[in-house]
């Protein structure tokens, strides 16, 4: 297996020279609609992103561990040559794409990915603002280890595809030419998946390319202006809090559950899922006499 550089590590020089640039440009040029920087804000994300780069160590020994395992009882190989790295990175997003969109529709899978949306902010900290608990994302890519795509060459694809998504949390940038924004993920398609109103909500899930978006019926243009945040946003700076708010959540409802049924929903329906109402008992109707 051929040595693949560590591109999250080789890129941290640029996500610093960039963030100064848009606080300058933030500074020099303040938009009224922007939603720019506030201190407690960027500082929470930074903490949540060095706090992910522990995390993620811990985790990736298990995952690493299984994935390894697989690609040994496969007898398939793709090797890692100039052609098939595109055609790796290719099908990391496929699979990125529907592990975005499960970790939106599941509310266990949910309870992992808020932490990224749960800043009322939207600029290139909130692109660090990373979860805590990435054990969730394992499952989506085992059918390429079974394919022959060795652990390392799909570390490195995963890695690529997070530092791709560097640039686009920002709203510093308006519109890109129009044939990169039909194929390319942008910071208008990415306003549009970190807002919380109706029309925009679990929408816009592709990392590099958005055409999977287009193909699978879940892609919003953005029109209007994009309200950033939570649903039910959360009013805390603490990272523990932020990373863990909903599974305590989650924790609560299941406490609270009245039947095995509705702990299934809390867990495994939609973060928003409620159990249908009781259907009041019927009075006996009684005859009149005659």
């Amino acid at each position: 297996m051929p040595n693949l550089p560590d591109v999250v590590l080789w890129s941290i020089p640029a996500f610093v020279l960039l963030t100064v640039i848009e606080i300058v440009s933030v500074r020099i040029h303040p938009d009224e609609e922007d939603e720019g920087y506030e201190a407690k804000d960027a500082a929470t994300s930074v903490g949540m992103g060095l706090g992910s780069l522990v995390f993620d160590f811990l985790w990736k020994i298990p995952i690493v561990a299984l994935y390894t395992a697989i690609y040994e009882l496969t007898p398939l190989r793709v090797p890692v040559l100039w052609w098939t790295v595109p055609l790796m990175l290719l099908g990391q997003d496929f699979f990125y794409y529907w592990s975005h969109r499960g970790h939106h529709v599941i509310r266990i899978l949910w309870a992992c990915h808020v932490v990224h949306h749960s800043s009322r902010k939207f600029n290139l900290t909130t692109a660090l603002r990373q979860p805590w608990t990435t054990w969730t994302v394992w499952p989506f890519y085992v059918p390429l280890i079974a394919l022959g795509v060795h652990p390392a060459a799909l570390a490195f694809c995963s890695s690529a595809n997070l530092v791709y998504q560097f640039w686009i949390h920002t709203e510093r940038i308006d519109r890109m030419p129009r044939w990169f924004e039909f194929v390319f993920n942008t910071p208008s398609h990415h306003r549009v998946h970190h807002a919380s109103q109706g029309g925009y909500l679990d929408r816009n899930f592709g990392g590099i390319l958005i055409v999977w978006d287009r193909l699978f019926g879940s892609f919003v243009p953005e029109t209007e202006r994009p309200v950033y945040g939570l649903t039910k946003n959360i009013a805390t700076y603490n990272p523990l809090r932020v990373a863990t708010h909903e599974y305590a959540a989650i924790a609560r409802d299941l406490k609270a559950a009245a039947s095995w049924r509705e702990r299934a929903g809390r867990v495994f329906r939609g973060p928003g899922w409620q159990p249908a109402p009781a259907r009041a008992e019927r009075a006996p109707v009684t005859e009149s006499a005659a």
